[in-house]
């Protein structure tokens, strides 16, 4: 149990400086959307969504589909704010914000 929550903190540590990729709004997660969040994800393995959603009610909706969907971790969920984890299966250096100096 002790890795995932130093994962985690090692994780948030990264996420600490990026900007969301993604913006969330009344639509909820439209096609367009997803296809977004899936070529971050792919990308970048570690990204930030903001959701501008409603209620605490619906936020927590929209992060259990999100994660659910495309089999991310939850890194941590500040405010509007969500950071996003799934492993690529073929991580690009140039990409890759767990790779990149």
């Amino acid at each position: 149990m002790t890795s995932i929550n130093a994962d985690k903190k090692h994780l948030r540590r990264l996420g600490h400086n990026l900007k969301p990729v993604v913006t969330i709004a009344g639509k909820g997660l439209s096609e367009n959307v997803a296809a977004e969040i899936e070529r971050a994800l792919a990308d970048h393995e570690l990204i930030k969504v903001k959701l501008s959603v409603g209620d605490r009610d619906a936020k927590k909706a929209i992060i259990e589909q999100i994660c659910q969907q495309f089999d991310a971790l939850l890194v941590q969920s500040i405010g509007h704010i969500i950071l996003l984890y799934r492993t690529a299966k073929k991580p690009n250096p140039k990409l890759s914000n767990l790779l990149r100096p």
